[in-house]
């Protein structure tokens, strides 16, 4: 079965393909339709935003559909940049940007008050108009510098809580995949997929 994965970071689609390599679905991406355009991501939190993207995918190409939207929620700035996280310095989304914009708004915050999360939902949406969402988390705190040179957006300045010691850039593709906030949201949906494979 295939499954398109209704995002343009290939980061992201890399990270699913890599998790569902099991799952018993082919996983396109938007490489595959090239004039696929997602929506722009105008709802007020994560699921709202994957669910545009989600719906959009499914009536663009008749596919089952996965889609999520994920940020980072930092305790200290109320849970900003939120679903802002990407565009935090601008619309264009610079992963450089937006981590000097964090530090510059943290410059002040002591230690104690520097945790955060990376919060992803999921939404998977079914040519008949099926829909099934979850969501995951990764605990962990802001440092005080850029560490490590994996992964992509905020993880060279997030701290894991399971590995106190390390970035989540400074972790290998294995280990973010079985902690990160997008394996969590994605082993919640994963019976799911399954069902659907052998229901095909």
């Amino acid at each position: 079965m295939q499954l398109l994965v209704a995002s343009g970071n290939e980061h992201k689609v890399a990270e699913i393909r890599e998790l569902l390599q099991d799952s018993g679905w082919e996983v396109l991406s938007l490489k595959d339709f090239p004039g696929l355009q997602l929506p722009e991501e105008t709802a007020p939190d994560f699921v709202g935003n994957a669910a545009l993207k989600a719906e959009a995918g499914v009536l663009a190409t008749g596919l089952w559909t996965l889609a999520d939207d994920s940020g980072l929620a930092v305790d200290y700035l109320q849970g900003a940049p939120g679903v802002y996280s990407a565009r935090y310095a601008g619309e264009q989304k610079d992963d450089a940007a937006n981590n000097r914009k964090l530090l510059s708004a943290m410059q002040d915050c002591p230690t104690a008050e520097r945790k955060a999360r990376f919060i992803c939902a999921l939404v998977l949406a079914g040519p008949e108009g099926q829909r099934y969402e979850t969501e995951g988390r990764c605990e962990g705190m802001i440092g005080y510098a850029e560490r490590g040179t994996h992964g992509f957006g905020y993880d060279p300045l997030f701290f894991v809580q399971a590995y106190e010691d390390c970035t989540m850039a400074e972790l290998d593709m294995a280990t973010k995949n079985r902690i990160s906030h997008r394996a969590a949201a994605l082993s919640e949906m994963l019976p799911v997929l399954q069902r659907l494979a052998v229901l095909s």
